[in-house]
């Protein structure tokens, strides 16, 4: 990626940066640093502020920073230092009164030893430090060109490949068997890996939202709902959930499926630029509650994704805010009934200027 799509985030992030009323912030969140300097590496951290700005990291990255992130100031320590100590020279050159840490990432542990480190300098003793929360997730929520196009591929990827795994669902196929076999297909469709671990939920078992894989073989019962995604090398990602038909469908599940299916589509017509999050989750869940399943609805409506597969904004009944463009965000709704069995269609939507975009393209009804 060029250089200046990471100033131009840079930029952005100095104006929260004043409005934070801090001089520098440390970003130490791995995602964050990558989202800023294009730095794909770990175990480092970006000291910025108006007048500073240095990637703190370790020899092991040297070459690598200089390929990713030419022209970015740098600071590398070796084995012989420890990081909050590298940490704490830095600041301590940098003399910004206040100092702001990624408070939702910092652990108390690193907080306590950063804290001493850099109060054992000579400037650090005047140093305040300061908690600042989610600043880099917000300018992450919404996703320039590049990253609507990342996400884009990493749909279609997906997609593909759940297509493809399709003719492997043998009777005898087990659960676990069909989740490797769908990443395997993704990797060698281009993706890095699967975006999170593969639900693949036969009969009851899809009653349980974040079910994990396991040994019950497709043939055991008429449907099974598979809940998967790409991520991309760049880190972006797709997130989508259909349920097939292996069998003859109880009349109950197809209930369930339409009325899911009528939810999710109420829902994604919610969608623009300026609806509140809270607003387009209930445009669903009347539907679900309508119907007299509302309290087997039990999650929010969907959830942003891009670097991370559960990212800001969230469409939830206790969400605050509005959607704005470049928002990329799931529509999940579900129904589950223990002991039954659940649905659960979930797809890709881009906040476009005027409204929305679905990204993915799956066909919906019972295949």
């Amino acid at each position: 990626m060029p250089p200046e799509r990471f100033l131009a985030r840079q930029e952005k992030l100095l104006s929260l940066i004043r409005e934070a009323g801090v001089e520098a912030l440390l970003v130490t969140g791995v995602s964050n640093v990558s989202y800023l300097t294009g730095f794909s590496g770990d175990s480092s951290a970006l000291l910025i502020g108006p007048s500073v700005r240095v990637l703190l990291s370790d020899s092991r990255y040297q070459t690598q920073i200089a390929e990713e992130c030419p022209g970015l100031e740098t600071d590398i320590r070796t084995q012989k230092t420890k990081q909050p100590d590298q940490i704490a020279s830095v600041v301590a050159r940098a003399k910004p009164a206040k100092l702001a840490l990624e408070s939702h990432i910092v652990t108390a542990d690193e907080f306590a030893r950063l804290s001493d480190a850099i109060g054992n300098t000579d400037s650090g003793k005047s140093i305040e430090i300061k908690p600042l929360a989610s600043a880099v997730e917000k300018l992450r929520q919404v996703k320039d060109d590049d990253e609507i196009a990342e996400t884009r591929q990493a749909i279609f990827i997906a997609e593909l490949a759940f297509r493809a795994i399709k003719p492997a669902m043998f009777q005898q196929s087990s659960e676990r068997t069909i989740a490797h076999i769908l990443e395997h297909q993704m990797r060698k469709l281009g993706a890095d890996r699967a975006a999170f671990d593969i639900i693949v939920a036969v009969g009851d078992h899809s009653a349980l939202p974040h079910y994990r894989s396991g040994e019950r073989k497709i043939g055991e019962s008429a449907f099974v709902l598979i809940d998967w995604g790409a991520a991309l090398p760049s880190g972006y990602r797709s997130d989508l959930t259909r349920v097939l038909a292996t069998g003859t469908v109880p009349s109950q599940l197809q209930e369930l499926h339409g009325v899911v299916l009528k939810a999710q589509l109420a829902g994604i017509a919610a969608i623009r630029p300026g609806a509140k999050l809270k607003d387009v989750d209930a445009a669903a869940r009347r539907v679900i509650e309508a119907a007299g399943y509302g309290d087997y609805f039990g999650h929010g409506l969907g959830h942003g994704i891009g670097l991370h597969i559960h990212e800001e904004p969230r469409l939830s009944s206790i969400a605050d805010g509005e959607l704005q463009p470049g928002n990329i965000v799931t529509v999940e709704p579900g129904i589950y009934l223990p002991n039954f069995g659940g649905v659960r269609i979930e797809d890709d939507v881009l906040v476009t200027p005027d409204g929305h975009e679905v990204l993915s393209s799956l066909p919906k009804g019972w295949e």
